[in-house]
């Protein structure tokens, strides 16, 4: 059984998430954990036809229907389509929090999560930093990361949410060694000694320090270590050159030292067919990769191609962790 949060309201989300029910693209193993009475309004407003069912069990839910856990936060009124609202961000962090302390209990056996909006939900959790790290926290976990996978290119993340400054600091041997070990595992399933390429942090991999000493102290000692450890790792590889190099073949994924050195090729390769997925955690946690795109809501507009993309990956980790025991 796959929890699907709702995300926020006044993005796409429902959005997606009734339009991929009505082509019948996902199927009976799943309830939607969010408001009822909300995505009621949403399916008018869409003019789509869906069954709903209310649940407040896993074992409620009805075969052909869309079964969702009314966790009553949001009324029809609260929708305002393209529009940051305190209440919603409270709302859709908190169908992510009941999702993940419910997976935790066994209830779900995964979670796909769509978009929220950062600034919304800081309204009210001005802490918040994203999906990844909330779900971590209520793990209790600190050893994960984030993946970006497509099938054009595979990136995994030394650092995510921080700053520059933060994210050059946390550049060290340990951390990037627990990253490429978290990418084999996950990886492991389609290649039985994935091809794992670092990626350098400073122009041109520091070239022999002239650009940084990052490369040196922290990164090369990683590769090292995960090499006696019989990991295929490889690099640091200069970061102009190392994505086009992955996305022909040569290396089933890469290893970024921050955000956005992952995030850029990955959305200009395959933007609407990428999954995000968290390494690492007790549940299995995977997620579109786009966000709330505000400014197309309810236009009857928006791609369901990254959300299949990432329900089906929930699957398939579903099913690797069962293989594995």
């Amino acid at each position: 059984m796959i929890a699907i949060t709702m995300g926020d309201g006044n993005g796409v989300g429902p959005e997606i998430l009734l339009k991929a029910f009505t082509q019948t693209k996902i199927d009976d193993c799943c309830v939607v954990v969010g408001d009822l009475s909300f995505l009621r309004r949403c399916a008018g407003m869409l003019n789509l036809s869906i069954p709903f069912h209310a649940v407040h069990s896993v074992e409620e839910a009805e075969p052909g229907a869309l079964n969702v856990w009314d966790l009553g936060l949001l009324t029809e009124e609260d929708l305002q389509p393209g529009t940051r609202s305190q209440k919603v961000g409270a709302a859709s962090r908190e169908y992510v929090a009941f999702a993940a302390r419910e997976a935790l209990k066994g209830t779900f056996d995964a979670i796909v999560t769509l978009p929220v909006n950062k600034e919304a939900i800081r309204l009210s959790d001005p802490g918040f930093t994203g999906h990844t790290e909330l779900i971590a926290g209520i793990c209790g976990q600190k050893d994960y990361t984030m993946m970006l996978s497509s099938e054009k290119l595979t990136v995994t993340h030394v650092n995510t949410h921080v700053s520059m400054l933060q994210a050059v600091a946390n550049v060290k041997k340990d951390r990037i060694v627990k990253v490429a070990e978290l990418t084999h595992y996950a990886l492991v399933g389609k290649a039985a000694s994935p091809r794992i390429a670092v990626a350098g942090l400073n122009a041109h991999a520091g070239e022999g320090g002239a650009f940084g000493d990052e490369e040196i102290k922290e990164i090369i000692p990683a590769v090292e270590e995960c090499r006696k450890m019989g990991l295929n790792v490889t690099g640091p590889y200069p970061p102009d050159t190392i994505f086009l190099r992955a996305s022909k073949g040569e290396f089933d994924a890469v290893v970024c030292m921050y955000h956005d050195q992952g995030h850029i090729p990955m959305k200009v390769l395959d933007f609407a067919g990428g999954v995000n997925v968290t390494l690492g955690l007790k549940v299995i946690r995977t997620s579109v990769d786009h966000g709330t795109a505000y400014d197309i809501a309810y236009q009857g507009i928006a791609d369901c191609q990254s959300f299949l993309e990432a329900y089906r990956f929930a699957q398939q980790m579903v099913e690797g962790r069962r293989q594995m025991g």
